[in-house]
């Protein structure tokens, strides 16, 4: 089913049958909805206008109430080139519910200027062109928050990491970054950034004028979840176990947030090999493998490792689980081409992508070979859609960049960032923009993939997608 969000909003005549319904009914009935899904709740205030006037208008609380976040949601990939702004687009972008099934077009305009670095909760984190400034959008109310230019974490990084400053830009954005956003009761919002391999936090609020790097570090090789406005870490398995970590949000505003706080320690005996963070039906659930051979998958409820029990998951119900950079939950209820019971991701020793069956123990290909490894895969299926927001490092194209930095290059960025310290205004960090493809393996070994130029600026696929 695809619904614009021009329809969504339109509030039909007024219905006999609905002005009847007790408004404290009606409340209770608009509250379930809206923890279920945000436009399940857009529709029920679309029914009539009294049902319209008895409910809070989701708009102007999008992004400050966490209630009105559009959790589940993913942005669909076109392909064919079509990116967030293509002309050809007309403005709109689409995206998926990965409980329901559910497509929704919606109007956004930002994308002219403006690129996507993360998203978290359904809120998409953007930098604009001119400035590098940092915005959060709701893409289904417009609300809209405004955080400080990115540019200002330059110079920190430059004296906490001890990296030349001509790498600051490629190491900021590059790698990726996971963000976690907290609503405040002032209205305020947190946002909080991991920066992958600086292993740092950045950090700020609606208030601030620049980021803020935290004063302690990350451990390296470690996947991130966020989750309810608080990031969760996993650290690669080593001799001495592996460690999960909790960074809860600043406790006040302006302050900055708690050191990270171990909330469990797995054994080497219980997570070995492969380990990825994901939320699947309101529970966190670690996703390893007991030896380093393609042994079963095993699954954990992150609430039972804390309390010392490592009992693993037998079922995870209707859903399959999509492993990467970025890893997903999506329920097979209503997207038939995703099968349930099942984990999807690349297997570290074959580098190939598989799909495991928890009830059956089966391995098989979740795509067809010509779909994911061919040069022009199509047509695309679902699950090719799906994988696609997964993978980050199709999008950053490490091996073409590090051959990009040669030494007469890397002199003149040297250069222009010195001229950035004194001349704030002249540079902005060169944005990334989602290319419009869907992945290949073949395509993303092929040098410059996914990178191009646009405003004199080289541009590359970054992801989207939705917790």
């Amino acid at each position: 089913m695809v619904v614009t969000s021009d329809h969504v909003m339109v509030v039909p005549y007024n219905s006999p049958w609905a002005s009847s319904l007790h408004a404290d009914l009606l409340l209770l009935v608009a509250w379930r909805l809206l923890d279920g899904d945000l436009m399940d709740y857009v529709r029920l205030r679309a029914v009539c206008k009294n049902w319209r006037y008895a409910t809070i208008c989701p708009r102007g609380r999008g992004i400050t109430d966490s209630r009105f976040h559009p959790r589940r949601w993913m942005m669909l990939p076109e392909g064919h080139g079509l990116h967030p702004g293509h002309y050809k687009l007309g403005g709109f972008v689409r995206f998926l519910n990965l409980d329901t099934g559910t497509l929704v077009r919606v109007k956004l305009p930002l994308f002219k200027n403006h690129c996507i670095l993360d998203s978290v909760n359904g809120l998409l984190l953007l930098q604009r062109d001119e400035d590098s400034a940092i915005l959060l959008l709701n893409p289904f109310t417009s609300d809209i928050t405004e955080l400080p230019p990115l540019s200002t974490l330059l110079t920190q990084v430059v004296k906490q990491s001890e990296i030349t400053v001509g790498l600051c830009y490629c190491y900021l954005l590059k790698h990726g970054m996971s963000t976690a956003v907290f609503c405040n009761n002032d209205g305020t919002t947190t946002v909080m950034i991991i920066l992958h391999h600086l292993s740092q936090l950045a950090y700020a609020t609606s208030q601030d004028k620049q980021w803020i790097m935290a004063s302690w570090d990350l451990p390296l090789n470690m996947k991130a979840l966020s989750c309810q406005g608080k990031l969760y870490l996993v650290q690669y398995p080593a001799s001495h176990g592996s460690q999960v970590l909790q960074i809860d949000p600043p406790l006040q505003v302006g302050s900055p947030p708690p050191r990270p706080k171990l909330i469990a320690t797995c054994p080497t005996n219980k997570l070995v090999y492969g380990y990825h963070l994901v939320e699947c039906d309101s529970n966190i659930l670690l996703v390893c493998h007991t030896d380093d051979s393609r042994s079963p998958i095993l699954i954990y409820n992150l609430e039972n490792i804390t309390a010392g029990r490592f009992t693993p998951v037998r079922s995870i119900g209707k859903h399959a689980l999509f492993l990467g950079e970025r890893s997903l939950s999506v329920s097979s209820k209503a997207l038939p081409t995703i099968m349930a019971e099942t984990v999807v991701y690349k297997e570290p020793r074959e580098h190939r992508f598989v799909q495991y069956h928890l009830g059956t123990g089966n391995w098989s290909e979740p795509v067809d070979e010509c779909g994911i490894y061919g040069y022009s895969p199509g047509p695309h299926s679902l699950i090719q859609h799906i994988i696609t927001c997964c993978i980050r490092r199709a999008w950053y194209v490490i091996s073409f960049y590090l051959a990009l930095f040669s030494c007469y290059q890397l002199i003149i960025i040297v250069h222009r960032i010195i001229l950035f310290r004194s001349h704030a205004n002249m540079f902005s960090f060169c944005p990334y923009r989602n290319k419009g493809l869907i992945y290949s393996e073949a395509e993303a070994y092929k040098p410059g993939w996914l990178t191009w130029k646009v405003k004199r600026k080289f541009r590359h696929w970054v992801q989207f997608s939705h917790n």
